[in-house]
């Protein structure tokens, strides 16, 4: 017998062995499999959607190919620069605020003394993130709108009133900040974790030596996090161009739908309004192929420079 042929078999009958020792965790990892496999691997099968004229009544597999056609018509279109330029520059604005918030909130909670005061401004910025976007789109409009609270206490103090939801140029910010304060306490938790693990010999050696708040903070605090925020990163920038279209779609006016037209909220228009399933598809298609070419080049990079990747 082969040595290849040798090490299957071990492999198979550790496994085997493995299974029946630890079989209540492999029935408990059932339906978590079930899931991907039915919602997210048996998807992919519509994926040559994108490579087809898709028609109802011939299905998937029954449409004619077109090739690239589809593909084409999208970078030969007018609004492919805007799509992608407003794309880029919410994903990278809410990446970058969405990191560098969390992580200042965290190191600022590591330094409460008060247990009590800590636990509550861990719950107050937790809860938030429970709001639906519905929601919180509706809280925009109660705040931001230009009837909002903001604008009419402007106006009541003699100055003019702001436009935050119907400028193209205040939408992003709107946006990304909003975002930023629903997710600040469910996107802390890592940091806060990963800072509770930090050898605390290491800011008494730091005391005893005369370090100030701030120089522990820099030499210890954030080297103690570097790892997580590399790899939190890494993730972060693999999935950002993939803008959420909910909560875009619901804060999308006339008025500024040159700044926040992005690539999943065109691809939501094409092939659930527009029907043009073969087309929106590809959109679809070239925005996760952008993601995952993100993703390696950011883990590589990271790998490179810092020693830090996730593979």
């Amino acid at each position: 017998m082969k040595k290849e042929d040798k090490k299957k078999k071990r492999f198979w009958a550790r496994l085997g062995k493995d299974i029946r020792v630890n079989y209540i965790l492999y029935l408990m990892l059932v339906p978590v499999t079930v899931y991907f496999v039915l919602f997210c691997y048996i998807p992919m099968t519509g994926v040559q959607m994108a490579f087809k004229s898709y028609q109802i009544k011939a299905g998937i597999w029954g449409s004619p190919w077109v090739g690239l056609k589809h593909f084409r018509r999208f970078f030969s279109g007018y609004n492919f620069g805007g799509l992608l330029k407003n794309t880029v520059y919410i994903s990278l604005y809410s990446l970058i605020a969405g990191s560098v918030v969390p992580i200042l909130f965290s190191l600022m909670i590591n330094y409460v003394r008060s247990g009590r005061w800590k636990k509550t401004l861990q719950m107050v910025t937790y809860l938030p993130y429970f709001i639906s976007n519905v929601v919180l789109v509706g809280m925009l409009g109660i705040f931001l709108g230009d009837s909002g609270i903001v604008n009419v206490a402007l106006k009541s103090l003699g100055a003019e009133g702001i436009s935050f939801l119907s400028s193209g140029s205040l939408f992003r910010s709107v946006y990304t900040w909003s975002g930023v304060w629903q997710g600040l306490g469910f996107s802390s938790v890592i940091y806060i974790a990963a800072l509770a693990g930090v050898d605390m010999q290491l800011h008494e050696a730091a005391i005893v030596d005369g370090a100030s708040i701030w120089q522990r903070i820099w030499h210890i605090d954030l080297t103690e996090l570097r790892p997580t925020i590399f790899v939190l990163f890494i993730m972060g920038l693999g999935g950002a161009i993939n803008v959420g279209y909910e909560k875009i779609l619901l804060m999308q006016n006339p008025l500024n739908l040159a700044a926040s037209e992005v690539l999943s909220t065109y691809t939501y228009k094409m092939g659930l309004i527009n029907s043009d399933y073969g087309f929106s598809t590809a959109v679809g298609l070239f925005n996760s192929l952008v993601s995952m070419v993100l993703l390696f080049w950011a883990n590589r990079t990271t790998r490179k420079l810092a020693g830090y990747s996730i593979w």
